[in-house]
């Protein structure tokens, strides 16, 4: 069976370029419109007549660089820029004293805002504010002071443009949530339904096959016991879910949800400790562990991580071949407490020191050695007979140096 699958492309980018495209046209026209009716107010009409041919020709032609970010290069938006700038610049020497004195309109008008939108639209409100600049000192410019008119329309031209570049940053951020959110959903599906298929059979056949195993001895036991171990694997799989992926767009305009790549590992952002701590459990290493993700900086998840394998190497060495071991992880609001445990012989009284003297450091390197880095610590009980129980402490903000690198 051939399955379907949907591409959701969402963004709030499109409209505004749309919006954009028929504000420009219509500006553009009102202009012209403006210079028809104002004719009389030119004293070189001529100069006028040519850039709006420029502006007339320059918007429609123009029409599909404002389709989407991608077609509107940052060489486009210099250009556009440079020609509102132009007519306002123009304007001086194209009307009479009294068209400035009255605070009439520039030659592009209102149609210069498109092009600072445009700005804002691609680049967030720091482009907006860029653009916003030199289109104020042209209006300065244009009137010889700073007429009151003047700077309130510099001004209120400014606020917009950067209101409405924040606005679009606000709203992409927003498009990657609610992306995260329906691809997390989407998974959780996924895994649910695949737990459902794998519990009804897979699981069922390898429990089956591990009792079988045990009650026959011999290669069948062998063979009851990889399958135990499978099974304890394959459950680890299903609760942890799929592989995380993330969602990446390469044209803005598509919206947040473009191209599946594979997430590259992150050394700033918190790793959950459960994450690492999954692949130890096995048929004879039980793993507990809270339902909320526990997160620490990286360097001291990985070095929390591999403490709890070198406990678990010493529990395989050290307490036989058939001895059981059990992970217990604890989030604490200060810091993070992983208890290593076996049922193993224990470890005689003096042989720690004894092995340290004989230049045998596992526990004092791998173990408390990590620890101590991190500004933890490690106690190891095990009294005689009774098992070894090893305990973990790492503080949530790292002290030591692998919370510097």
């Amino acid at each position: 069976m051939v399955k379907q699958v949907r591409v959701m492309r969402m963004s709030v980018e499109q409209p505004l370029w749309r919006a954009l495209t028929g504000y420009r046209v219509l500006t553009m026209l009102y202009a012209v419109g403006l210079f028809a009716t104002e004719y009389d107010e030119f004293d070189r009409p001529g100069i006028a007549i040519a850039y709006y041919i420029v502006l007339c020709v320059w918007t429609f032609a123009t029409l599909p660089r404002v389709q989407n970010a991608a077609a509107c290069t940052k060489r486009f938006l210099a250009v556009d820029l440079a020609i509102a700038v132009t007519g306002i610049v123009l304007t001086p020497l194209v009307v009479n004293d009294h068209h400035i004195d009255s605070g009439g309109p520039t030659l592009p008008s209102i149609w210069t805002a498109g092009s600072v939108l445009a700005f804002a639209i691609k680049g967030g409100w720091r482009w907006a504010a860029l653009a916003s600049t030199p289109v104020a000192a042209a209006n300065l410019f244009e009137r010889g002071h700073p007429a009151r008119d003047t700077v309130h329309n510099v001004i209120l031209v400014w606020v917009a443009s950067i209101a409405i570049g924040y606005v679009v940053e606000v709203a992409r951020a927003s498009e990657r949530t609610l992306a995260r959110a329906l691809e997390i959903e989407a998974a959780t599906r996924e895994r649910e339904r695949l737990a459902r298929d794998i519990h009804d059979s897979v699981l069922q056949v390898l429990a089956m096959v591990q009792r079988r195993g045990a009650v026959m001895g011999g290669e069948a036991a062998e063979l009851g016991r990889m399958a135990g171990e499978q099974e304890v694997a394959l459950r680890t799989l299903v609760s942890g879910g799929l592989t995380s992926v993330s969602r990446v767009s390469r044209d803005a305009a598509q919206g947040a949800v473009v191209h599946v790549v594979d997430d590259e590992p992150d050394d700033d952002g918190p790793l959950d400790l459960r994450a690492l701590l999954a692949p130890y459990a096995t048929a004879k290493v039980s793993l507990v562990e809270p339902g909320a993700p526990v997160p620490l900086p990286p360097p001291a998840a990985r070095e929390l991580a591999a403490a709890v394998g070198a406990a678990l190497d010493n529990v395989h060495r050290h307490a036989g071949e058939h001895a059981r071991a059990w992970i217990l992880v604890e989030d604490e609001p200060d810091e993070v407490i992983v208890t290593v445990r076996d049922d193993g012989p224990g470890i005689p009284e003096g042989r720690l020191a004894q092995a340290e003297g004989e230049g045998r450091l596992g526990v004092a390197l791998s173990i408390r050695g990590r620890l101590r880095e991190l500004g933890g610590s490690a106690e190891l009980i095990s009294p005689p007979g009774q098992g070894t129980e090893v305990e973990l402490k790492v503080p949530k903000v790292s002290r030591g140096k692998a919370g510097q690198r």
